[in-house]
C-alpha cells in the first residue's frame, strides 16, 4: 500500500480528506525533524527528544481541533469568522505552551528558567506554530474553493455550448424536411407512387443515420460525406440528370473531426439557387484536402451566384434558407474551433458560389465510407 496515499492516481486534492491527513502527518513529521535537529545542534541531550515528542503529539492534536472549528467558521460572515478564528488560535496556543511549559519543568526540575519565562518562550513558538499552520490551512482551503468555482464556471459555459450546438443543430432538420416532404407530397399529386416511395425509403435512411448522432457530436469527414450522399440521393429523386455531384476527398482528411451536418445546408443553398433556376441544371463540387495542419473544404456550384451575405441574386434579399443556412454553419464552426477556423463565401465573375471552410485537422477513429473522386 503506497505510504500515506501519495502515489496514488488522480490529482492530488481530488480526495480532499486524504489530501489534509498527507499534509497533516507529513507536516509535523517534518515539524518534529526539524526541533530536535535545532536543539541537538544547540547542545541539547537525548531527552529534549521526549520533550518533542510530547509537543508534537499535543500541537497535532491540537490542529485537528482547530481544523473542526476552522471549517465550521470558514463560511460565515467576515467578522464572525475572523474574531472566532484569532479566539480558538489564541485558546489552543494557550494549551499548547502551558503543557510545553509544565512538561519542561517536570522534565528538568534544576532549571533556572521560572515556569512563568518557559511559558513565555513556549507561547513565542507554539503561536507562531500555529499561525504558520492555519494560514496555510485557510490558503489551502481558498485555494479549492477558487478552483472549485472555476470548475463550476467552466462546465457551466460547456453546458451553454452545447445547448447552442443542439439549437443550431436542431435548425436543420426542420427545414430540411419541409423541403424533402414538399417534394414527396409533389410526387404523390403527380401520382408518381413508386418515386415517391424510394424518396420516402431513402429519407427514412437518411434521419435514421442523422438522429443516431448527438446533436453536439463531431464525426469523421467521412461520415459527414456519407450523410451527404444521403441528401443527393433524396434529391436525385427529383432533379435526375440536372443535379450533378462530384466528390474530390483526399484519403488523408477522411477522419478529420467537424460537426455533424455541417456540410448540409450548403448543399441544399446549392441546390436551391446553382440547379433549380437553371434548366440545364449545375454541377456541384465537394473538395478537402490538407491545407498545412488543417483541413480544407470547398463547396462550390456553377449557378449563377450568391452574394456572401446570403441575398437571392434575383431579388438581392436575403432569404430564410440562407439565413439559417451560412449563419448556421459560422456559428458552429465558432463554437467547435473558436478563432482557427475560416469561412469564406463569394460568387465568381462568370457566376457560380463557392464556400470555402478551414479548421484544425483533429484525426479521430477509421474512416467508415470510401472517399475516392466520382
Amino acid at each position: 500500500m503506497p505510504l500515506f496515499g501519495l502515489t496514488s492516481p488522480g490529482p492530488f486534492f481530488g480526495n480532499k480528506i486524504r489530501a489534509f491527513w498527507n499534509l497533516q502527518i507529513l507536516g509535523w513529521l517534518a515539524w518534529f525533524g526539524l526541533r530536535a535537529m535545532s536543539g541537538f545542534a544547540g547542545g541539547q541531550t537525548f531527552d529534549f527528544l521526549v520533550l518533542v515528542v510530547v509537543s508534537a503529539v499535543t500541537g497535532f492534536s491540537l490542529t485537528l481541533l482547530l481544523s473542526v472549528c476552522y471549517r465550521a467558521l470558514i463560511n460565515r460572515r467576515t467578522i464572525l469568522m475572523w474574531g472566532a478564528c484569532f479566539g480558538v488560535l489564541a485558546i489552543a496556543t494557550a494549551i499548547w505552551a502551558f503543557i510545553d511549559a509544565w512538561f519542561l519543568q517536570i522534565l528538568k526540575p534544576d532549571s533556572d528558567t521560572s515556569f512563568t519565562g518557559l511559558l513565555l518562550v513556549a507561547i513565542y513558538i507554539d503561536a507562531t506554530t500555529l499561525a504558520a499552520w492555519s494560514a496555510l490551512y485557510f490558503a489551502i482551503n481558498y485555494f479549492l474553493q477558487l478552483e472549485e468555482q472555476s470548475d463550476r464556471v467552466l462546465r457551466l459555459e460547456a453546458q451553454a455550448a452545447s445547448a447552442q450546438l443542439a439549437m443550431l443543430r436542431y435548425q436543420l432538420n426542420p427545414h430540411f424536411l419541409f423541403n424533402t416532404l414538399n417534394s414527396i407530397s409533389t410526387l404523390v399529386l403527380l401520382k408518381q407512387s413508386e418515386p415517391a416511395n424510394a424518396m420516402l425509403s431513402r429519407l427514412s435512411a437518411f434521419l435514421r443515420y442523422t438522429l443516431a448522432n448527438e446533436p453536439t457530436a463531431q464525426v469523421t469527414l467521412a461520415q459527414e460525406i456519407e450523410t451527404l450522399k444521403l441528401y443527393l440521393d433524396i434529391e436525385k429523386m427529383r432533379f435526375e440528370e440536372r443535379l450533378r455531384p462530384h466528390f474530390h476527398i483526399d484519403p488523408g482528411v477522411a477522419r478529420a473531426r467537424l460537426p455533424s451536418l455541417l456540410l448540409q445546408p450548403l448543399i441544399e443553398n446549392a441546390i436551391k439557387y446553382a440547379v433549380t433556376p437553371q434548366e440545364e441544371g449545375a454541377d456541384i463540387t465537394i473538395s478537402a484536402q490538407l491545407a498545412g495542419q488543417k483541413v480544407r473544404i470547398t463547396v462550390s456550384d456553377t449557378g449563377a451566384g450568391l452574394s456572401a451575405d446570403g441575398a437571392d441574386p434575383t431579388t438581392g434579399i436575403a432569404t430564410e434558407s440562407t439565413g439559417v443556412g451560412l449563419a448556421n454553419i459560422r456559428d458552429r464552426l465558432a463554437q467547435a474551433f473558436g478563432d482557427q477556423h475560416r469561412f469564406d463565401a463569394q460568387s465568381g465573375d462568370d457566376g457560380g458560389f463557392t464556400v470555402t471552410i478551414e479548421f484544425p485537422f483533429q484525426p479521430d477513429g477509421q474512416a467508415r465510407i470510401g472517399t475516392e473522386a466520382t
